[in-house]
């Protein structure tokens, strides 16, 4: 059967992208659930959870609520639990049951928000996507809901025009441990910011504070990191007139190149949201008809990895193969690249493959005959905490540790 993972394990569900992105922000996040999901968020998805505070709860969805639809009960819970507790905000997401019940979540946050007087979030998840869809979802409400509410409240934007000489400050986007973890990635990426006198505005979100994070109007760019920062640098360009690149920095080539784009967008005000087109980059279609090569990840980190292996190892002909969502526009991945793949497409194409990056996870899709190899590189989103202790920090320099035989 085609969309049934029946070998490979899948990646962390929406609901838990939501809880990851707004865990470090003063917030009270409730899953709509019976039980289950949230000891996988918490035991699986997110490192952060034994050593970081945080207000993420389970609604304790019953059998007779599930069939008779008492959104209440879930309300009252709520807004008791909210009197006690004192969040910043109320989020609610949904899993599949409440899916399968129609429950309508803006409505429930409306009246929640009402009854409490606090701003309050309905996210209408349901568990069939991936964590992407979810922090994308979430990233994006935060930053309409506040951040425009005290740039409002400032005088004066404290951005300076096109092309001034003051120092460059950047928002970094789309950084959660499903992606980054918390073996030094994302710290490493803060320091590549000091060390090209590049400011750090805020990060969304890990390692800034909430008033950090409401700043992030005051930036000159955005840097989306992954997939689910792109929507909310979309939406700071609109508003205000922040532009953004993409890309991970990884490898001191590509590094170099990021770091030049986001120069370059801070001074001009155009964004360079193409992560991939270079003019000296090998084209895909022009490659020798050799057994293909595949990256299977996250789609933005996929194709900085690509770029690096390209500039720096000289292999070509990589292309990207994962079951996430592309959530950035489709032009931004070259012809040949698979987004959304189905477990049967891991089977078929890893089996011709020459050379394959990914998740120790997706080891079985190889067959005994396959003579790919296979280069493990770990994703907490894949496999969480399983092989966390060698998920690599390849970011800048680190980039020349990545073995390949």
């Amino acid at each position: 059967m085609r969309q049934v993972c029946s070998i490979l394990s899948t990646y962390t569900a929406d609901v838990s992208g939501v809880c990851s992105a707004l865990y470090e922000m003063g917030g009270m996040v409730i899953m709509h659930d019976a039980s289950g999901c949230n000891s996988t968020y918490n035991t699986h998805d997110e490192p952060r959870w034994y050593d970081t505070p945080s207000m993420v709860y389970i609604s304790a969805l019953s059998e007779h609520e599930a069939i008779l639809g008492d959104d209440e009960k879930l309300i009252k819970d709520v807004c008791h639990a909210a009197k006690e507790l004192y969040p910043r905000f109320i989020a609610v997401a949904g899993t599949p049951i409440p899916m399968m019940m129609g429950t309508d979540f803006p409505s429930v946050a409306k009246e929640i928000e009402k009854r409490t007087g606090i701003p309050t979030f309905g996210f209408a998840t349901n568990g069939m996507h991936s964590y992407l869809c979810g922090e994308s979802m979430a990233f994006r409400a935060i930053t309409e809901r506040f951040c425009s509410t005290y740039a409002k409240s400032t005088e004066e934007n404290s951005n300076p025009a096109p092309g001034s000489s003051k120092n460059i400050s950047v928002n970094l986007l789309g950084v959660t441990p499903l992606d980054f973890s918390v073996t030094g990635n994302a710290e490493s990426i803060k320091k590549l910011c000091n060390e090209n006198d590049i400011k750090v505005q805020c990060c969304f979100s890990m390692g800034s504070s909430f008033d950090e994070l409401m700043n992030c109007t005051d930036a000159d760019v955005s840097w989306v990191l992954s997939s689910s920062g792109l929507s909310q640098a979309k939406y700071l360009e609109k508003e205000f007139n922040i532009p953004y690149i993409i890309g991970v920095p990884i490898g001191e080539i590509y590094t170099k190149r990021l770091f030049s784009d986001l120069k370059e967008a801070a001074l001009t005000g155009k964004s360079r949201p193409f992560f991939h087109v270079r003019e000296d980059a090998p084209q895909p279609d022009k490659c020798d008809k050799a057994a293909p090569s595949y990256i299977t990840g996250e789609p933005v980190f996929a194709a900085s990895l690509r770029n690096a292996l390209e500039a720096e190892r000289d292999i070509k002909g990589l292309r990207i193969l994962t079951p996430l969502e592309n959530l950035c526009d489709r032009d931004m991945l070259r012809s040949r690249d698979i987004t959304e793949a189905e477990e049967d497409d891991f089977f078929r194409l890893y089996e011709d493959a020459d050379l394959i990056f990914a998740d120790p996870l997706f080891k079985p899709a190889l067959s005994d005959s396959s003579h790919a190899r296979f280069i493990s590189i770990p994703h907490e989103a894949c496999s969480g905490r399983i092989f966390r202790k060698d998920i690599p920090v390849l970011i800048g320099k680190g980039f020349k540790k990545l073995y390949i035989e």
